[in-house]
């Protein structure tokens, strides 16, 4: 997924260390104890921030890698949860482009060429968004057929974090034919994610890092404001 004018919304999020281990059986109840340890970080869940790279990875036809960097914000404060993500750089340089799900619509605000793009029917995606950022695990078992892969250890700078490994499927064959598997990792403790993998079809994957991760602390007032001005040009769809 390239975030750019041609953004295409379902393959949406410094390095984390390689997982520690090798393969894992998971035990038949490992699953439900994960999810249900979900349940209960989703009722504490408030806000998180972070610092992100998101990688973006063709291998066919020919081998590509576009990065992006920046910061996110997820919030649900009792109200329908939210997300933004501000871009600062694409592939080391400044390229600002911010994008997010909230006010119960996607909106697309890129600074040159001032434009806010939005996508009014898109509420069926709002999940995709805040996917593993105090999602519940009914919440996931919902929309997603799901696979415990394991616990793995990864680093958020000098902080070694344990999270659970999990394969998400979606059991929408619509959605499925675009992205055919997730795989998150996932501090089953505070309901965040520090790492996604999209797989995205033949050729095409996209790997999301986050990293100084913040949670329920204070989110910036200004973090779900578009800097938009009288000339900003609003496009709906």
């Amino acid at each position: 997924m390239r975030l750019q004018t041609t953004f295409v919304p379902l393959a949406l999020a410094a390095l984390l260390l390689a997982p520690l281990g090798t393969a894992f059986a998971a035990a038949p109840d490992e699953k439900d104890r994960v999810l249900r340890q979900l349940d209960e970080a989703a009722k504490n869940f408030h806000s998180t921030s972070a610092d992100f790279e998101f990688d973006s990875i063709t291998t066919d036809p020919i081998y590509d890698k576009d990065v992006q960097t920046g910061s996110v914000y997820y919030q649900r404060d009792g109200s329908a949860p939210k997300m933004i993500a501000h871009i600062e750089k694409n592939n080391g340089r400044p390229a600002p482009k911010v994008y997010g799900f909230f006010d119960g619509v996607f909106k697309l605000y890129e600074p040159i060429p001032n434009q806010v793009t939005i996508l009014t029917k898109f509420s069926q995606y709002q999940s995709w968004f805040m996917l593993g950022f105090g999602a519940s695990g009914k919440e996931l078992e919902d929309k997603w057929e799901i696979k415990y892969l394991g616990p793995e250890t990864l680093m958020d700078g000098k902080q070694a974090v344990k999270t659970e490994k999990l394969e998400l499927v979606p059991k929408d064959p619509g959605i499925r034919k675009n992205l055919p598997k997730v795989t998150i990792w996932v501090d089953a403790v505070r309901g965040i994610n520090l790492k996604q993998s999209f797989d995205q079809g033949p050729g095409l994957h996209r790997d999301c890092f986050y990293f100084n991760v913040k949670y329920n602390q204070s989110i910036p007032k200004d973090a779900f404001t578009l800097k938009t001005d009288k000339k900003t040009q609003v496009i709906k769809q």
